[in-house]
């Protein structure tokens, strides 16, 4: 029986090299968006081999150097704010292929985000897979949709007019098959057929 008194055992640093490692979501550690370490799970997660990653750019994990700054900058901008940033994205595979992923990052110091940031990335890719081709403008139009923003706030999000986001919507729904906004948000999450 544990006496309430004693103090359990700490850690060890082996113990949380072991957790690092064996998580079951992608971990990584960056500075200024390199990345300096990561798990085997986040490697294997991107088609690389273990220590593949570590020194390399996130950009090289996005579909487009765009989508790298864009998403970058509303991280940077709510990790000052906040300390934190989430979100789910489409992401590339080494192969090419897109999936979506959730992220979440944390910064070591809100002053300056990217210094230091601790991240989490988990593969969508059986609840939410990506069933048609879209263009970078789609990817983001559909990332914001996801995350329940309106037209208006889609266009000041990526500096575009609301008829522009409401064009891309328009052929987001015929690339997906749907016929609402609802049906097209619910294949979106992975949620419909």
């Amino acid at each position: 029986m544990l006496n309430t008194r004693e103090k359990p055992d700490l850690v060890s640093n082996d113990d949380l090299a072991l957790a690092f490692e064996l998580a079951p979501v992608g971990l990584c550690v960056s500075r200024n968006r390199i990345i300096q370490r990561c798990n085997a799970t986040l490697a294997a997660m991107f088609g690389y081999r273990a220590g593949e990653l570590e020194g390399a750019s996130f950009d090289r994990l996005y579909p487009s150097q765009e989508e790298s700054d864009r998403i970058g900058q509303a991280g940077l901008d709510e990790m000052r704010e906040k300390g934190c940033y989430s979100d789910d994205r489409i992401m590339r595979h080494h192969d090419g292929h897109l999936f979506w992923c959730h992220v979440s990052g944390r910064s070591l110091d809100r002053s300056d985000p990217f210094a230091c940031a601790v991240w989490m990335l988990e593969d969508l890719s059986a609840q939410r897979p990506v069933t048609a081709a879209l263009t970078t403008r789609e990817r983001q139009v559909a990332q914001q949709l996801i995350a329940g923003k309106t037209s208006k706030q889609i266009a000041r999000f990526l500096d575009i007019s609301p008829r522009t986001v409401e064009a891309h919507r328009a052929r987001l729904m015929k690339k997906l098959e749907v016929g609402s906004l609802g049906e097209m948000i619910s294949r979106l999450v992975g949620s419909a057929p």
